[in-house]
């Protein structure tokens, strides 16, 4: 049978900062393929290229050097409009602030992602329903964000970034800001999304909390991959 193709497959990349005269390397010729449906971790010190290469990942930024492909598109060769489009399809991202708009409902938050990726409203707020249903945020569609728990507002940014049914979810620190029984509740969706429906899973943090339950870390220092990393 062939072996399916990587879900991510980065080789030699580089990402190099230019102020002035002077070069700030983010990144320096990291290479590493991830599966389809696996979850892996991101590990490494402050400063250590994890946020950069998350910003590569979600097509925010692009290589100075070295191919990054995710799903097969190269995202180094993607023109503005092609990334507009990969970041609002391909892609899901969960952030450590949760990044919710407070002047928005959670349903309405929840719905943004689609309603930008040119989705029907009726369709885009049923989708919306379904998602926080299942995260069990059902009677919180119609209050803000400043009305939630912690947790409650990193489940509602969870179903923001599934509601375009992405391959790939990139969460940067998302227990940074939740105490150990939510981070628990939150690696645990993470865990089901790779493990019930296939999804790709990166997650940047210093937490030990996903450690059990990812397929691979990647460890990072100084830009560079170091295994040993994954160990601290």
């Amino acid at each position: 049978m062939p072996t399916a193709a990587p879900a991510i497959e980065a080789r030699e990349v580089s990402r190099i900062y230019r102020r002035g005269a002077t070069e700030v390397v983010g990144l320096s010729r990291v290479s590493f393929t991830v599966a389809a449906g696996d979850l892996v971790v991101l590990k490494g010190p402050s400063g250590s290229g994890k946020s950069t290469l998350l910003a590569l990942l979600a097509g925010l930024d692009r290589p100075s050097a070295g191919s990054l492909a995710v799903a097969g598109r190269d995202l180094a060769r993607l023109n503005e409009a092609e990334r507009t489009r990969y970041r609002r399809t391909a892609v899901g991202m969960v952030f450590q602030a949760f990044n919710l708009l407070p002047t928005m409902s959670v349903l309405e938050n929840v719905c943004l992602p689609a309603l930008l990726a040119g989705r029907p409203y009726a369709a885009s707020r049923a989708q919306a329903r379904r998602l926080l249903a299942g995260l069990g945020l059902e009677a919180r569609a119609d209050h803000r964000p400043a009305q939630l728990s912690g947790g409650e507002m990193q489940r509602t940014a969870i179903a923001r970034a599934l509601i375009n049914a992405p391959a790939l979810i990139l969460a940067d620190e998302p227990t940074g800001n939740l105490d150990s029984a939510n981070g628990r509740v939150v690696i645990d969706l993470l865990h089901g999304l790779t493990r019930e429906q296939g999804r790709t899973v990166v997650i940047a943090t210093h937490s030990r909390l996903a450690d059990g339950v990812a397929t691979r870390c990647i460890g990072l220092r100084d830009g560079a991959v170091a295994d040993d990393a994954c160990n601290r």
